[in-house]
């Protein structure tokens, strides 16, 4: 059941999103890691630094090259919103074990290896994604996924 704090930490996700660099519609994806009420990072699907992004190129290279949305996740401008939170964390030496993902969609199969092993063990997600071996990996290594709800608590 989701709580207020879930709420408010998804919203967050949200308005992150909005910072994307993603051309293709749909795919502004943003992602926020908290630990103990706090925000730890945030990250949104985006060009690595001193790269062009999409939105700079006028063009969604998987769609240029009409690849299927849940495949071939290397082959992209951007790094993914899950990804880049994790690695500020790493960049900026800040602890994320045990920590709580919220992401605007259903982290793909690469994103959850990085999850479970930066030692994120909930992931709240909004959206799903086609990668069903992602839905495995969370299973086995035991992080809890589960798809947000919008509810009011009291």
């Amino acid at each position: 059941m989701m709580d207020k704090w879930d709420i408010r930490f998804m919203e967050m996700a949200r308005l992150v999103s909005t910072w994307s660099s993603c051309f293709a519609p749909g795919r502004n994806i943003g992602a926020v890691i908290v630990k103990d009420k706090r925000v730890m990072t945030t990250g949104y699907n985006g060009a690595p630094a001193g790269m062009k992004t999409c939105k700079e190129r006028g063009e969604c290279l998987r769609r240029k090259l009409g690849i299927e949305s849940g495949t071939r996740a290397e082959v992209c401008y951007a790094t993914h919103a899950e990804q880049n939170a994790i690695l500020q964390a790493a960049k900026l030496g800040i602890n994320i074990d045990g920590a709580t993902l919220y992401c605007t969609h259903q982290p793909c199969s690469m994103c959850a290896k990085m999850i479970a092993n930066a030692g994120i063990r909930r992931v709240i997600y909004e959206q799903g994604y086609p990668d069903e071996f992602s839905l495995e990996i969370f299973r086995e290594t035991g992080v809890q996924l589960e798809k947000f709800s919008e509810t009011h608590p009291e």
